[in-house]
């Protein structure tokens, strides 16, 4: 019995959807019940001073349970989903060892899917000259050229890569250069197996509703200082190009503040733009298996929903089979 034990899997939950479905609230209800960590599974959430824009847990929430991953570095500091996956797994570790379930809330398909199966990421060698090459390129042309070029090469990557993110643009053109094969290739051939014991719900909700959610969103966000936010950032010399500040709402927000579009535009553009990342979240997540999915479109039933959402985490973690999973209170 004492060596089967020690073969058990560490249990992660995991809480993913698309962005303005209700993450946060579900999440700090499972932590009313449950004693868990939570870890922010959001590429921006890492960086401090952007808070606003990135819909971080407010201090008075972050109370209600411990989060991690969260104010890690100024915003010209660099952060990859290999460091990503480097931390979330040594806290996973940490947290699951003080006895508490190791809980990842968020809507960065890469990142999460990166520790859930233990992703080795490509021994392609890093090619200088073809990144300076596509650097230039898009210098010139733009990211979208990138884009373009990619989606010709490697349709499923560049689904998969948003139009502005360059970084991992040119990470995928560099290895198609590198290997003669699409990045997404290789991906598919990664045993969708996790060294974990999992338990992955996803929430969802019917289109029109989100997308209302959305736009109401941005309007609190701005109505709670998003402009400034993105003056003080800018202010203090973070660059509009760090990839950090290419975010959805510091993006369109900083071109307002540079006087290239109208305040209007500006926040037709990020609501805009939101909805269609909430529609390529929901398009990665989907293709996750082993995800739960939760539809949460009826919001006044909030109740329901969350006692579905532990129905699922105590048939998955039986109390009296795992010793990381307290009972609920």
């Amino acid at each position: 019995m004492r060596e089967n034990a020690k073969a058990k899997k560490t249990p992660l939950l995991v809480l993913v959807g698309p962005t303005a479905v209700g993450k946060t609230a579900f999440s700090l209800d499972i932590a009313k019940r449950r004693n868990i960590d939570i870890i922010s599974g959001d590429s921006v959430q890492v960086y401090r001073g952007m808070d606003v824009g990135s819909a971080k847990a407010t201090p008075a929430e972050r109370a209600q349970a411990p989060h991690y991953m969260i104010d890690l570095l100024d915003p010209d500091e660099p952060f990859t989903v290999a460091d990503f996956q480097e931390r979330a797994t040594r806290l996973i570790a940490e947290s699951a060892a003080r006895g508490r379930l190791p809980t990842i809330v968020g809507g960065t398909g890469l990142y999460i899917e990166s520790v859930v199966y233990g992703y080795q990421f490509s021994d392609a060698v890093a090619d200088e000259a073809a990144r300076e090459r596509w650097n230039a390129v898009a210098d010139a042309e733009g990211t979208e050229s990138l884009h373009a070029t990619l989606q010709a090469r490697d349709p499923v990557s560049a689904a998969r890569i948003h139009p502005n993110d360059r970084k991992r643009l040119i990470r995928a053109l560099e290895i198609f250069d590198a290997t003669g094969r699409p990045m997404s290739e290789q991906a598919q051939k990664r045993e969708k197996s996790s060294p974990y014991e999992l338990c992955m719900i996803g929430l969802t909700m019917e289109r029109d509703k989100l997308y209302a959610r959305i736009e109401a969103r941005v309007d609190a966000m701005l109505e709670e200082g998003l402009v400034e936010e993105v003056r003080t950032l800018l202010a203090r010399g973070y660059d509009r190009s760090l990839p950090s500040m290419q975010a959805i709402g510091y993006k369109e927000i900083a071109a307002y503040v540079a006087g290239e579009i109208s305040y209007d535009e500006a926040v037709y553009s990020l609501k805009r733009n939101t909805r269609r990342f909430a529609k390529r979240q929901l398009s990665w997540f989907r293709a996750m298996p082993q995800i739960h999915w939760v539809d949460v479109t009826d919001t006044a039933n909030f109740i329901t929903h969350s006692d579905r959402i532990n129905d699922i985490i105590a048939t998955t973690f039986p109390s009296s089979d795992d010793p990381f999973n307290l009972p609920e209170a």
